[in-house]
């Protein structure tokens, strides 16, 4: 029987046709990502959390290489023999990898188009490899990278957009797309009920899941309220109008040290210039007033629970989170959407007892430590270092950002971070107790 976690999309089977189509099209999006930069953009890399440009466009081209041809092509040769090692991430079973992640950007060698050909490489045996219908294993492993090189589309769009930010120049990424925030109160914040009681979570079995989505399994929960959208940047300002930065009693300990400490008074790229803030994006710079009732991004979990002490709620467990966003469709400001920016919720008048932005726009922090579910068992193998040795001292994110792949996300899904990381597309979404609901919504 194949791992669950490595099933093929959309289902159990794929075609070895749709399954190279899939293939091809991930990859041709990790491409086109890298299309406004230069070959030294793609070197840079400006904090701890990220990686170069081109360290990622070689890595998800490793993941491919070390565990499917090399397992499964017999006549398969490197690339390049140092490569096995250059370009592991954190794979300790393996051997071999660079001993601090900060050193991935002090090596100009191999150059840019090196590492393309090395690409062009994997993607020439993986097409020879998938002329035949692949055994379920081999193409689930396929299936797994694709997973896996969608999320470092992801941290393309974060990472440069973070080295960009530290460029003195400030250069833009791409052209802004941000659009006019409308009328205050136009979007104005409501509660959608939920009732509690005992409830599953977890992947239903349907597609690709990975390992730390199983086993789907039972959870109690109290009745609650969930907001009808994320906190916006005009919100989030009122916060820090009323000292939220200065006070300690809204913040955990370690959080309010490490405000304290990294000077922190304003979500990361929020910079006063002339009198108002301004905001850094992938478009440029944009002034705070265009982006008032836009989803507040680039905070903390400590920044977020903050403000949720300080708003008189708290922070949804996932538990929550996936039992409200399962019966909604997948559709919104994701990364095929273009905008590359959280955006102003679409449906102006924003309907009561109805969710919005669930998906995309920002991933929304939980309360939730990242643990195993009961059951919890990791891939066999080096793939097991995938997910399972991060359980400890992460908090859980849900719902995808504006640079999320669409295909990539689910209800299940399950993101995680340490929780005073600033770097991702990450927000805030309120939650409630509600002990006098008694029926679902």
């Amino acid at each position: 029987m194949p791992t669950p976690a490595l099933t093929a999309l959309p289902g159990t089977e794929k075609s070895a046709a749709r399954l190279l189509e899939h293939y091809r099209a991930v990859r041709a999006q990790s491409e086109a990502l890298t299309v406004p930069l230069s070959a030294e953009d793609q070197m840079v890399q400006s904090c701890a959390e990220a990686s170069p440009v081109k360290w990622h466009m070689a890595h998800t081209s490793w993941f491919y290489e070390t565990f499917v041809l090399r397992e499964f092509v017999p006549a398969y040769r490197d690339f390049h023999p140092d490569f096995h090692w250059l370009f592991n991430s954190y794979y300790r079973t393996l051997g071999g990898e660079l001993p601090e992640k900060k050193l991935r950007a002090s090596f100009s060698r191999p150059a840019h188009t090196l590492v393309m050909a090395y690409r062009k490489h994997v993607d020439a045996h993986i097409a020879n490899l998938l002329r035949h219908t692949p055994e379920d294993r081999v193409a689930g492993l396929i299936e797994l990278g694709l997973q896996h090189e969608q999320q470092h589309q992801e941290l393309i769009a974060t990472d440069i957009k973070h080295a960009f930010f530290t460029n003195p120049l400030h250069p833009a990424y791409a052209e802004s797309k941000v659009q006019p925030s409308v009328t205050p109160n136009a979007l104005r914040q409501e509660w959608v009920e939920f009732a509690g009681g005992l409830k599953q979570i977890g992947h239903n079995g349907e597609g690709f899941c990975f390992d730390n989505e199983l086993p789907r399994h039972n959870v109690f929960v109290q009745p609650f309220r969930l907001a009808t959208r994320p906190v916006t940047c005009a919100e989030y300002l009122a916060f820090m109008e009323e000292g939220g930065y200065g006070r300690p009693e809204l913040w955990l300990s370690e959080g309010w040290e490490i405000c304290e400490a990294q000077g922190w008074n304003a979500p990361l790229y929020w910079q006063m210039q002339g009198g108002a803030w301004q905001i850094f994006t992938l478009g440029g710079w944009v002034s705070l007033g265009q982006l008032s009732e836009s989803p507040v991004c680039h905070v903390s979990f400590f920044e977020a629970d903050a403000y949720a002490r300080w708003a008189g709620h708290r922070l949804p467990t996932e538990a929550e989170w996936e039992l409200a966003a399962s019966a909604i469709p997948i559709a919104g400001n994701l990364l095929n959407a273009g905008r590359l920016h959280p955006a102003v919720d679409e449906n102006e008048e924003s309907p009561s007892q109805k969710l919005s932005q669930i998906w995309g726009d920002v991933w929304e922090w939980t309360q939730s430590p990242y643990t195993g579910y009961p059951g919890y068992q990791s891939l066999p193998g080096a793939l097991g270092e995938y997910n399972g040795k991060f359980m400890s001292s992460q908090m859980v994110l849900r719902g995808g950002s504006c640079v999320t792949p669409a295909d990539h996300i689910r209800a299940s899904y399950r993101n995680f971070f340490a929780p005073a990381t600033r770097w991702q597309f990450s927000g805030i979404r309120l939650a409630h107790d509600n002990v006098s609901v008694t029926s679902a919504v």
